[in-house]
């Protein structure tokens, strides 16, 4: 049971004044770590460069990376130090999810399937002028 695969999303911020190949690598490294440790990639989004809200090792910008995988429990250690010893990394967060949150992920998956192929806006009922 301890070899149970579990959910996780991992969300890390990278030094954002590397070239965009570099930001590319240090990406590849995390899912290599990830598939290398009997993890599975589910997901992987990349928000961009961002503006922080404050200063991290003197840093005022960030690239933001988020990514969803199914692992072994002991991964997360694994990952969480890989995150330490890398000097491009200003932060990360790495959470399980749990059930409440895995369902609501496939219903607002769903929601987005229905209303993408139309591409027209939902009806609006108006009111008559009174």
């Amino acid at each position: 049971m301890e070899n149970e695969k579990k959910t996780y999303e991992t969300t890390f911020i990278i030094n954002a004044t590397l070239e965009d190949p570099q930001v590319e690598a240090a990406i590849e490294k995390v899912k290599e770590l990830i598939t290398k440790n009997d993890g599975e990639i589910i997901a992987v989004e990349k928000w961009g460069r961002k503006r922080l809200a404050y200063s991290i090792k003197k840093k005022n910008n960030g690239y933001y990376t988020l990514i969803e995988f199914r692992a072994p429990g002991d991964l997360v250690a694994k990952l969480e130090r890989y995150y330490q010893l890398d000097e491009q990394t200003l932060r990360y967060l790495t959470v399980q999810l749990d059930k409440k949150a895995l369902k609501a992920k496939e219903l607002a998956a769903q929601r987005a399937t229905i209303a993408e192929p139309t591409g027209e806006n939902p009806p609006v009922e108006t009111q008559p002028a009174a």
